[in-house]
């Protein structure tokens, strides 16, 4: 996993525009996703609709975590959800913050800001994916043991070469045939990234059904499903076409 108001509506178009349309995300108006110019960078995150997806990370972590913290006891397996609720609000910065950058400038911050959030959410993530394996590991518990479980095995393999992928377009061009090849692929990356965000949303939501939520913590599911719906209806308008090649 930016819905400010007081945003112009018809910004500025840099000279890396072709025109009105390239500012035009999938739903709202050109205004609704764009990043003023010289405005600083971490407006991103509310423009338009983000304050929605802004607002189902904070529910997320903040449900979570208390649930964690209020039916103790902390074990090695309270490690998991802790890290991957928190992996998933950093992610929504990764996202929130690249997402309206539309001038070549914008777009070079953009990127630096996003690789760095996406390298903490990987190593937050891989710190979740640990602490559950280890915790298998130590009380002899069954791998995937459940829809959650398998769920999350695809998503940690998806996120992983999506860092990779990113990481090495934006550091090592040279891989895919130099800066011109890289910048080709860019929208895949894209497409797919968006793509797993619904994956990872129902890896959330298939945790309602987990031996320890149901035991422990007690999340509700319809909770956990308002969280994704705010999360998609919050970053999903802010998509604009022409990043996607369309």
């Amino acid at each position: 996993m930016a819905s400010a108001t007081g945003i112009p509506q018809h910004p500025p178009v840099s000279s890396d525009n072709d025109g009105q349309g390239d500012l035009e995300p999938l739903l709202g108006r050109p205004g609704d996703a764009s990043q003023r110019d010289n405005a600083p960078i971490i407006k991103n995150l509310f423009i338009g609709t983000g304050v929605l997806a802004e607002t189902a990370g904070i529910l997320l972590v903040a449900s979570v975590w208390a649930a964690v913290f209020l039916n103790g006891p902390l074990i090695l397996f309270s490690v998991h959800p802790l890290a991957q609720s928190l992996g998933i609000l950093v992610l929504i910065q990764s996202i929130l913050v690249l997402q309206p950058t539309h001038t070549g400038t914008q777009k070079q911050v953009g990127q630096k800001v996003h690789a760095g959030l996406n390298f903490l959410a990987f190593a937050i993530f891989a710190v979740g994916v640990i602490s559950i394996e280890v915790n298998k590991e130590i009380n002899h518990g069954a791998h995937f043991h459940s829809v959650h479980g398998y769920l999350g095995v695809i998503a940690s393999f998806w996120l992983l070469a999506q860092y990779l992928i990113g990481f090495t377009m934006f550091a090592v061009p040279v891989l895919y045939g130099g800066e011109a090849n890289a910048k080709k692929i860019w929208k895949y990356h894209r497409a797919s990234g968006y793509a797993l965000l619904p994956f990872l949303g129902a890896t959330i939501i298939s945790a309602a059904e987990t031996d320890y939520n149901i035991n422990v913590l007690g999340l509700k599911l319809w909770a956990l499903i308002v969280i994704v719906v705010l999360l998609l209806v919050g970053v999903f308008p802010r998509i604009k076409k022409h990043k996607l090649g369309l």
